[in-house]
């Protein structure tokens, strides 16, 4: 493993900052770490379930997360208890940092589902987005963060949408 890459511990603790402050931080069961992805499979997170109204993410649910270091987003497999595939969320993301058994993610407030079946392809949360003010105080980043919402929508669409995850 790299000198950025989780201790051997086989767990860390994932850290979701959203406008400068924690939004949640749960434990994960590391998977993998090749240097560029960090994989890493966690319970759902959340106190109660919470109803999408495209999909429900519910207690024993089970997050299969992809975390980049040079990509612009986080690929979440969502399962339920019976291992029955959901589909995936997308969060727009900065490239994720791991520091020591500290995996930190910035959330920019763009969001991408993509049903199992891959019939549901949806883009969520722009009005957040164009709220959040990312546009005009960090342009470059917004710029990257629409791009990486774009090109996830074209594979989700159109494309191998699934290779991102081999």
């Amino acid at each position: 493993m790299s000198a950025n890459s989780a201790e051997s511990t086989g767990h860390l603790d994932v850290v979701l900052v959203k406008g400068g402050r924690t939004k949640i931080r749960y434990a994960a069961e590391l998977l993998a770490d090749d240097g560029t992805r960090i994989t890493v499979r966690a319970p759902w997170a959340g106190d109660v379930a919470r109803d999408f109204g495209f999909v429900r993410f519910e207690s024993g649910d089970i997050f299969t997360e992809y975390y980049w270091r040079d990509r612009w987003y986080a690929v979440k497999e969502v399962r339920d208890s019976t291992g029955t595939l959901k589909g995936w969320y997308t969060d727009i993301t900065r490239p994720a940092v791991l520091s020591g058994t500290e995996l930190v993610v910035e959330d920019l407030d763009l969001d991408l589902w993509r049903s199992a079946d891959g019939r549901t392809v949806l883009r969520l949360d722009e009005d957040e987005f164009a709220e959040s003010g990312l546009p005009e105080t960090d342009p470059d980043a917004a710029s990257a963060a629409v791009a990486a919402l774009d090109e996830l929508e074209l594979l989700a669409r159109e494309g191998d949408f699934e290779a991102l995850l081999d």
